[in-house]
């Protein structure tokens, strides 16, 4: 029987690297304040100008190449993001048309960081459907549009970039994708939210700016990240039919170096076997799990035999966690 596979990764990220010395000229903060409470040293900010799809292209083509597949021969395009090109068209018909994927059909998911995990969970019950497809996940923002650089709170967190995944069925091959389980509580959205530019709070001649900005109360976010990442990932554990000693790899979310640390604790793994790249890119939001999962490939960081965990959390509040056969 054929396997749900990842085909081929690919990421991009703008060539303007903000470090934490440069945020010390436009805000009240240190490159050592940063680090102890975070572990950012830099990350990538967009220049003016520059969208969504400027990025997610070339991670889309690099994750096609990968794969070996032309992006004529793709079926389905999800992207995973907050910020694509327009509020419609939708991030993935932009890039179906600057990929000219002419047969595939597009769509985007906002699950905040969580939503490349949810792409894979979409494309996953797609293939269970016509293991024919080929579907392209693509996950990323561009975060730094709705940062306050004023607020040394979240401006200091985030960056941007894009990560892709095609995703197919293939006989007795890597890279399997095991099992994946998701979930959010809308009732807590007000931790971590942009006010503005919904129908609840539209454009105006009298909008205030302010509303456009990442609001977010950070204790409370990290005490929900880390337990809903736990019981998250447990859940995809038990669908994968492996347990927590049998992980050899984890892949988490880049927000914050202590709740990394903090799962790979909860997990009792050390750290040498969790996958970081937060200090070079911050928070990208859905970028997160697939540009570091592309690192992770072409690092050699996986190996074969490997048993990897990927795991997210994010506004909504949202979650969702990936079990991978490598």
């Amino acid at each position: 029987m054929k396997d749900i596979v990842i085909l081929g990764t690919g990421s991009a990220a703008p060539d303007n690297v903000v470090t934490n010395f440069d945020l010390e000229k436009i805000m009240d903060t240190s490159d050592e304040w940063i680090v102890q409470r975070t572990g950012i040293k830099s990350r990538h900010i967009v220049r003016p100008g520059e969208k969504f799809s400027d990025f997610a292209v070339p991670a889309a083509l690099q994750a096609l190449a990968a794969a070996g597949v032309e992006a004529a021969e793709l079926d389905l395009i999800i992207c995973g993001t907050m910020t694509p090109d327009h509020l419609m068209p939708a991030g993935a018909c932009s890039v179906q048309a600057l990929l000219g994927a002419t047969k595939a059909t597009g769509m985007d998911v906002c699950a905040a960081c969580s939503g490349f995990i949810y792409g894979l969970s979409i494309a996953e019950k797609y293939l269970k459907c016509d293991p024919e497809m080929h579907i392209l996940v693509i996950g990323g923002e561009i975060v730094s549009h709705h940062l306050d650089w004023e607020d040394r709170t979240t401006a200091v967190l985030f960056g941007d970039a894009v990560g892709a995944a095609v995703v197919g069925c293939r006989e007795n091959y890597g890279s399997k994708l095991k099992a994946v389980a998701t979930g959010s509580d809308g009732n807590l959205g007000r931790l971590l939210y942009i006010e503005g530019l919904g129908s609840a709070t539209p454009v105006t001649k009298d909008f205030n700016i302010d509303d456009n900005y990442i609001k977010m109360q950070g204790r409370e976010i990290f005490k929900h990240a880390i337990r809903n990442m736990v019981d998250v990932s447990n859940q995809a554990l038990e669908k994968a039919g492996y347990t927590v000693d049998q992980v050899t790899k984890i892949i988490p979310h880049q927000a914050n170096m202590r709740i990394i640390e903090m799962l790979a604790k909860q997990f009792k793994k050390p750290m040498d076997k969790v996958f970081v790249n937060i200090d070079r890119y911050g928070n990208s939001s859905a970028g997160t799990i697939p540009v570091a999962l592309n690192e992770a490939v072409r690092s050699n960081f996986l190996v074969p035999g490997d048993v990897v965990l990927m795991t997210v959390f994010g506004g909504g509040l949202t979650w969702a966690a990936a079990v991978l056969e490598w």
